[in-house]
C-alpha cells in the first residue's frame, strides 16, 4: 500500500484555504498513484480553534468543509482531521476527531482519546474524550488510527490512567498511523521521536506520524512529520517549519533501515532551531491577520539588532522600518551601531531624538514631583515617550510594532510597561538574553551582520548616565541559570540555593519575578519556544501571595 504524508500549513478559520490545501494534496497523491493520504490533527479548522469551536456556524463549516473533501476522495483514501459532534445526549458536545475518507463520503471516524490539558493544551475544555477505540480495514491492512497524545501514554510518569493502543492492540492492528498538532519547542523534536518510536517498536509495527507545520499568534508547528519503522528506527523525517509532502509503502518502510534516534541536541542545534521558529513564527503572524509590515525601535542593543533580522528575513527588509530613537544619555556608538546594522540590512529608517519630548514631560509634571529628584520615574518617562512615537507611526503607517524584549527581562520585570513592553508580538519574549547572544552569533556565522560593539560592550537601557544591566540584575550567565530553574524547572528558591547558587541571589532574583506578574499579564503574545514560555503555559494569578 502507498501512502502519502502531508504536511501543511493550516490557518484557523480559513475554510476555502485549508480544504484547497487538502483537495490539493489529495489530487497530488492520487496521480502518485497512492492509496492514502494523510493529514494533521484538526486540518480542516486549523490549531487550535479555541472558543471558536463553541460557535455552531463554525463547527457547520467544518462539516460542509468535510463533505467537499470527501468528494474529491474518489480514487484515494484520506485521513483528516475535524471537531465532530458527539452522538451520546451526555458529556461535551465535540470529539476531537480523524475521518477517514473513502470513495466519496466518510467511511469512518476516530475520536481523539487523550485529551491535553497542561501547559499550552486545554483541549478537555472542549472535546470529550473517545469512549471506545476500533481500527479500519483498508486495502488489506488493519489500521489503527490515533491522534497526538494517544500516544503519549508508554511512559511511567504518564498523565493518563488509559491506553489507546493498548485497546486497539485487541484488534490486531498492522499499521499505526498518528495526526498530530504538536507545538515546537526547542526540546519537543527529541522528546517527540523518543515516544513515537518507542510506540512502533513496543507494538512492533510501522508508524507514520503526521503533524502541522506553521505558527497562529504565540505557537509555533514545526512539522517533523515522520516514517518509522516496526523497529522504532526512524526511516523519514519530512521538513522543519515547512509545508512538505512524501510518499512510502509499508513494504518500504519494513525493508528500509531507519535511524536511532538521538538523545540529545548540541546548543547549536539548539540556536539553530530558535532562530527558524522566530522567523516563521513572525512570518506567520504577519501573513494570517493581513499585516505585512514592521516598526520597532533600534538602540544598538543586542535585543532590538537580533529582532530587526529576523524580522527582515520573515517578511523581507522592504517591510521593516526602524526608529532610532536617542536620549541625553545614548551613547554615540549606540546609534551609529544602530545605524550600521540599518545599512547592512537595507532597512528604512530614521534618526527622531526624546530630548524635546522628555524634556516637555519632566516640566508639565514638575509640579507634581518638586521634592523628588532624578529617579526611576524618569528613566522610564525616556522608554514611555518611545513607545508613544513607535505607535503613532504605527498608528499612522499600519506597521505592526515588534516588541524586543527577552525573556530575562521580562522574567523580572526590567521592563517598563507602556514603554519598551509595547508591541504587537513579542519575538523574544521566550529567549533568555545569554540564548539572545547565542542568536547574534548565530546570525553572524557566515559574516559579520550585527556589529561587534553591539554584541561585546556590556548590556544597558541607557536611562541615566553610566548605566548598566548589572546595577540591578545579577549577571546574565548568573541570572539566566536561576530563572531556567525557577521557570522552566519549576523549583522553589530552597531548591534552587541546594544546588550552589547563594540564597540572597536566589530570592531577589524569585521575588522580581513574582513581583512582575502584573506585568507580563498586560503584554503582547510571546512567541513559544521553550518548554515554559509566559502567556498561556503558564498561568499565574496576578494578587496571589506566595511563599518565597
Amino acid at each position: 500500500m502507498k501512502i502519502a504524508l502531508a504536511q501543511i500549513n493550516c490557518h484557523i478559520g480559513n475554510f476555502e484555504l485549508n480544504c484547497s490545501k487538502i483537495i490539493d494534496n489529495i489530487k497530488r497523491a492520487e496521480k502518485d498513484n497512492a492509496d492514502l493520504v494523510i493529514f494533521p490533527e484538526l486540518s480542516v479548522p486549523g490549531y487550535p480553534p479555541l472558543d471558536l469551536l463553541e460557535y455552531d456556524y463554525f463547527i457547520e463549516q467544518c462539516y460542509k468543509s468535510i463533505d467537499k473533501i470527501a468528494a474529491s476522495c474518489k480514487n484515494v483514501a484520506a485521513i483528516i482531521g475535524s471537531p465532530a459532534y458527539n452522538e451520546k445526549q451526555k458529556g461535551k458536545k465535540l470529539h476531537n476527531s480523524a475521518f477517514f475518507l473513502s470513495e466519496g463520503k466518510v467511511k469512518k471516524v476516530f475520536h481523539k482519546g487523550l485529551l491535553p490539558n497542561y501547559d499550552v493544551f486545554d483541549e478537555y475544555r472542549y472535546f470529550e474524550p473517545a469512549g471506545s477505540f476500533s481500527t479500519i480495514n483498508y486495502n488489506d491492512h488493519n489500521i489503527a488510527v490515533t491522534i497526538c497524545e494517544d500516544l503519549w501514554s508508554l511512559d511511567e510518569k504518564t498523565l493518563y490512567v488509559a491506553s489507546p493502543m493498548e485497546e486497539l492492540l485487541k484488534q490486531n492492528p498492522t499499521l499505526l498511523i498518528n495526526i498530530a498538532a504538536s507545538p515546537f519547542s526547542y526540546n519537543q523534536h527529541l522528546e517527540r521521536k523518543s515516544i513515537l518510536s518507542k510506540n512502533a517498536f513496543k507494538y512492533d509495527m510501522p508508524l507514520i506520524y503526521v503533524n502541522h507545520t506553521g505558527a497562529h499568534t504565540d505557537l509555533i508547528f514545526d512539522g517533523g512529520s515522520m516514517v518509522i519503522d516496526p523497529k522504532g528506527k526512524i526511516v523519514h523525517e519530512m521538513k522543519y517549519f515547512g509545508e512538505d509532502y512524501y510518499l512510502t509503502g509499508i513494504e518500504t518502510i519494513k525493508k528500509a533501515g531507519g535511524k536511532k534516534v538521538p538523545s540529545t541536541q548540541a546548543s547549536s542545534e539548539k540556536i539553530k532551531l530558535i532562530h527558524d521558529a522566530l522567523i516563521l513564527g513572525i512570518r506567520d503572524y504577519f501573513r494570517k491577520t493581513g499585516f505585512t509590515k514592521a516598526v520597532l525601535g533600534l538602540s544598538g542593543g543586542v535585543d532590538s539588532a537580533v529582532v530587526l533580522v529576523l524580522a527582515a528575513k520573515a517578511l523581507g527588509n522592504e517591510n521593516v522600518k526602524a526608529l532610532m530613537m536617542p536620549s541625553r544619555f545614548s551613547s554615540k556608538h549606540s546609534v551609529d551601531d544602530a545605524v550600521k546594522l540599518a545599512k547592512t540590512m537595507k532597512i528604512s529608517y530614521d534618526i527622531v531624538p526624546i530630548n524635546k519630548i522628555y524634556d516637555t514631560f519632566c516640566k508639565t509634571l514638575q509640579p507634581l514631583f518638586e521634592k523628588t529628584g532624578f529617579g526611576l520615574t524618569e528613566e522610564n518617562l525616556q522608554a514611555r515617550a518611545r513607545a508613544m512615537l513607535l505607535m503613532a507611526y504605527s498608528n499612522e503607517y499600519g506597521n505592526v510594532l515588534l516588541n524586543a524584549s527577552n525573556k530575562s527581562e521580562s522574567a523580572v520585570g526590567y521592563t517598563t510597561i507602556y514603554g519598551d513592553m509595547c508591541g504587537g508580538l513579542s519575538v523574544l519574549g521566550d529567549v533568555y538574553k545569554t540564548e539572545v547572544y547565542e542568536l547574534a552569533g548565530y546570525i553572524n556565522r557566515t559574516g559579520r551582520v550585527i556589529p561587534a560593539n553591539t554584541i561585546n560592550k556590556p548590556p544597558s537601557a541607557e536611562l541615566r548616565p553610566g548605566q548598566k544591566d548589572t546595577d540591578s540584575l545579577p549577571d546574565y550567565e548568573l541570572l539566566d541559570k536561576i530563572l531556567y530553574n525557577h521557570i522552566e524547572l519549576q523549583m522553589s528558591p530552597g531548591d534552587i540555593v541546594k544546588k550552589g547558587f547563594k540564597p540572597d541571589i536566589v530570592q531577589k532574583t524569585v521575588s522580581m519575578v513574582k513581583k512582575s506578574e502584573h506585568k507580563r499579564f498586560q503584554a503582547p503574545p510571546v512567541l513559544r519556544v521553550s518548554p515554559k514560555a509566559f502567556g498561556t503555559g503558564r498561568r499565574m494569578p496576578v494578587v496571589a501571595k506566595q511563599p518565597l
